[in-house]
């Protein structure tokens, strides 16, 4: 037995392994001073006076069966067969009728309905996937005037006499037994495959990740800044309960300057948004014009960006670049050749990036993923797309080592096709670069692979087709502008794990398309990070137990000046460390070399600046020491981690800093950032809390480090938005008029999640902020049957929160800014300009005088009684509905 280790706590010695048996023995004991013990035979010995005694747990016989053993064990066990007992019901079945719902139309189940009316003896039973599903439909029937009883079992549906019934299975189709007049239904029948689908898209990527550009408002603790759309900029103090109009209410506290508080009922939440801007948030004063002031002064910049904004779309539409034609036979065998199998997320960007060079107009855009997540094989299946249509390639990335690995994974996947790669960097000669050149002016070079150098003036392509652009913020201002020209004749993709906060603005803001990566690959494990100060017997501890499982470290000193004292510092901690030493001064062939042996092994400790930011993959290095890791960008930190942890293995990564009064509040909040984003494919996160940390970026400038301090970068989108849409639709924007949230609906009855059904205050605030962030009706129907799979059926309250956002939806649509009700009746307050036709009203009011009356222009008072909170939320639904015109009035 060789390569023997003793673990004091779990008493295992990991063995060898023998063809596809991994041996596991088990110290019965130890003896250091006879030098040898034996028992049952089958000691072990070694010399230096130690002995060790091992057996066997279990044989491999035990542990596995011989393929006669499985069979005789499954011959125990008879096939299922057709019961023969009187018990048993036989069916005689027919084909399933015609049943797929119309979930636009008034009633859903029409079909189902015209079925039922032409079979009246005929009971039905339909099948919802799970309790939430159940609920959904069970409120999509009690709408159309179904109420089926609710079934647990098959029993109880076969002994109750029942026309309707609903239960829960997970069956994949229903049958129809005529002779039994029996149709069993289940929401495939109804839908098709799109529930599945849905369930599907939830996992994957765009979507979610698109959610958590912004954290949500659950991640608050207590003393965060939040901006509230009326009265401006505050602090959150926490979930409060009240009692109003003898009825329990749940209320976010809000404190402001001077010790102002402000009471937001949780259906508002839709007015409250995360501060993201700036490093510290300046309060508002409740009941002055700080806030109103503010937010004109910024309406009137948003204006001009808006409309500079337009100016951009309008260029970008207008302007004519290659439609790139696809030919699909060559495509998939280039595809087939990829040795992994894509991830959704992975599949989407590619179908995404084909999607941009099949269309007219150039493409532009951001695919974010984290390292090893798969970028790279989009950029070559674009690469591939331009290279069929004879035009050529510029892979444009920021180091010249990156360079090389580039080129190298480029060979290597295109190795089956005749197609002319060649790099362009530091690491070729002069005459290597000449002849480049003049072939890639020539036409003969088809993808050329190359550091900022393609950027100058003397590269000439003959017909340039796609950029790629690798981590394009690690490129300065003037490159960029020049990337910008080449924009205008050509298509475009940058890949970045996370962008700087205006490329995310851009993105966010629909300047820039782009396709979010966030599934890991398999077996991919998260890399544990650590931040702490520095000691010098935990950094040998972590190196060590790198080096005493065969990996290799990255030692981050970024002080070329002090390097080499911090080696031999390091080869005094660890005597048995080969280390080796790497910055961007040294000479090209000499940092080649150093980075070819590091790879190879030939020493196992790297002292290197942030130069490995963007290296060569070394899947044995799996843990990264950072020296002052305060000084470093939250970008650069996350991409430094992630050369780390590139195979199976557990990786580590330890940030290392000065006592936190030594470091800056920014420094402090980047750490905490980024020991947090543990989660594999936290790019996008992190991207997105750099922004709240450094602020959004002026967004078209050059500016980097934006000021959006006075209304926090949320409620900026926000307002950018609006101004766009009202240019769009030839209107100049109103900068004097107050910012709406949407309507405020109040029903004077409780709306909100109680605590003994969640008790975590933290998520009840996360499904407050998606309840009340809900557009569409079907968007509230998930997230009902979404909380019902998750805590179980819905409390009345909860009930009545999701109806009060739906009556929100419909006030919205008709602009209406205010629903009031209570026992005795109530009012709605109308916008300037509203859909409804005022032919209606006045109609109302002449039907029913007594009912329903005009206060001032805006205003129409209704006098409907309802006691209960179902009957006035049904009267208010009532009455929009006959608004909208499509329905009777109350």
């Amino acid at each position: 037995m060789k390569d023997l280790r003793f673990d004091q706590r779990s008493g295992f010695i990991g063995g060898e392994r023998l063809g596809s048996l991994h041996l596991i023995v088990w110290i019965s004991r130890i003896d250091i001073t006879k030098g040898m013990i034996n028992r049952h035979g089958s000691g072990i010995g070694v010399q230096g006076g130690i002995g060790i005694n091992t057996q066997c747990i279990l044989a491999p016989w035990k542990l596995y069966l011989r393929p006669e053993e499985l069979a005789a064990s499954l011959k125990q066990h008879p096939r299922a067969r057709q019961a023969d007992s009187d018990s048993a019901i036989h069916f005689d079945v027919a084909n399933m009728p015609a049943l797929t719902a119309d979930v636009r139309a008034s009633n859903p189940l029409a079909l189902l309905h015209t079925f039922a009316d032409a079979h009246p003896d005929t009971r039905i039973l339909l099948c919802a996937e799970t309790a939430g599903r159940r609920e959904a439909l069970l409120e999509l029937m009690q709408k159309i005037g179904i109420q089926p009883a609710l079934k647990d079992n098959w029993p109880d549906f076969i002994a109750q006499p029942e026309r309707w019934s609903l239960t829960r299975g997970e069956l994949d189709a229903g049958f129809y037994a005529p002779e039994h007049e029996l149709l069993v239904v289940t929401e495939n029948d109804l839908y098709g495959e799109r529930v599945l689908q849905r369930r599907r898209r939830k996992s994957s990527s765009d979507d979610g990740a698109a959610e958590q550009a912004f954290r949500s408002l659950g991640e608050l603790t207590e003393g965060s800044p939040v901006v509230h759309m009326e009265h401006g900029v505050g602090r959150y103090l926490g979930l409060i309960h009240m009692e109003v109009d003898r009825q329990q209410h749940e209320f976010l506290l809000l404190e402001y300057a001077g010790g102002d508080k402000l009471y937001v009922p949780v259906s508002s939440l839709h007015l409250i948004s995360r501060y993201g801007g700036g490093d510290t948030a300046p309060l508002n004063r409740l009941g002055t014009e700080q806030w109103s002031k503010a937010r004109q002064k910024a309406a009137e910049k948003i204006h001009d960006v808006a409309a500079e904004l337009l100016n951009t779309y309008a260029r970008r539409e207008a302007r004519q670049g290659k439609q790139f034609d696809v030919d699909m036979n060559d495509y998939q065998r280039f595809s087939a050749a990829f040795p992994f199998e894509e991830t959704p997320d992975q599949q989407a960007a590619i179908a995404s990036v084909i999607a941009d060079m099949q269309s007219s107009q150039p493409m532009d855009r951001l695919v974010c993923g984290d390292v090893g997540f798969g970028k790279t094989e989009v950029a070559m299946r674009a690469a591939f797309v331009a290279v069929e249509n004879q035009t050529q390639v510029a892979v444009l990335v920021p180091t010249t080592l990156l360079a090389q690995q580039h080129y190298e994974s480029f060979t290597d996947r295109f190795s089956d096709w005749p197609i002319n790669i060649e790099v362009l960097s530091r690491f070729r000669s002069a005459k290597d670069k000449t002849q480049v050149l003049k072939r890639l002016k020539e036409g003969k070079v088809d993808i050329l692979v190359g550091t900022h150098q393609l950027l100058q003036e003397n590269v000439s392509f003959k017909d340039l087709g796609l950029i790629i652009v690798d981590e394009e913020h690690r490129f300065g201002v003037r490159h960029k502008e020049r990337l910008k020209e080449m924009r205008a004749e050509c298509d475009i993709l940058t890949l970045t794990a996370t962008p700087i906060p205006r490329t995310l603005n851009m993105a966010l803001s629909g300047m820039r398309d782009i396709s979010i990566i966030a599934t890991p690959p398999q077996r991919r494990l998260s890399v544990k990070t650590f931040v702490r100060q520095r000691d010098d017997t935990a950094l040998k501890e972590a190196i060590l137990r790198e080096l005493l499982r065969g990996g290799q470290v990255y030692y981050l000193h970024n002080d070329i000046d002090t390097m080499s004292r911090a080696a031999e510092q390091i080869q005094a901690l660890v005597p048995d460390a080969r280390v080796g030493i790497a910055h961007g001064q040294m000479r090209e062939r000499e940092l080649e070399a150093v980075m070819g042996d590091f790879y190879h092994r030939r020493f196992n400790v790297l002292v290197c600046t942030t130069i490995i930011e963007t290296g060569i993959d070394v899947p044995s290095a799996n843990t990264i020491i950072i020296e002052r890791a305060d000084k470093l960008g939250l970008a650069q930190l996350h991409q430094l981690r992630g050369r780390v942890g590139r195979s199976h293995h557990q990786a580590y990564a330890y940030l290392v800093t000065p006592s936190p009064k030594a470091m800056t509040k920014d420094a402090l909040k980047r750490l905490e950032a980024i020991e947090q984003a543990t989660d594999l494919g936290a790019g996008f996160v992190l991207a997105s809390q750099d922004l709240e940390i450094r602020g959004a970026g002026e967004l078209l400038g050059e500016e980097q480090h934006g000021n959006m301090e006075t209304i926090g970068f949320t409620l900026y989108m926000e307002m950018l938005e609006q101004a766009v849409e009202a240019l769009k639709r030839g209107e100049q924007p109103d900068t004097a008029k107050p910012l709406s949230g949407g309507p405020e609906v109040n029903l004077r009855v409780p709306a909100l999640i109680p605590e003994d059904y969640l008790p975590d205050v933290f998520t009840r605030l996360t499904l407050y902020k998606r309840i009340a962030g809900c557009k569409t009706g079907d968007q509230l129907r998930e997230l009902q049957v979404e909380m019902i799979d998750r805590f179980g059926l819905l409390p009345e309250p909860v009930k009545t929160l999701f109806k009060v956002t739906a009556l929100r939806q419909q006030a919205e649509a008709l602009a209406i800014t205010r629903v009031d009700a209570n026992a005795a009746g109530g009012k709605l307050e109308f916008a300037e300009r509203t859909p409804v036709d005022p032919l209606t009203v006045v109609k109302l009011m002449q039907n029913a005088p007594n009912r329903y009356r005009l206060e001032g222009a805006h205003t129409l008072r209704f006098q409907l009684p309802s006691e209960t909170a179902d009957e006035r939320v049904q009267l208010v639904e009532q009455l929009l509905e006959h608004l909208a015109g499509n329905g009777k009035a109350p």
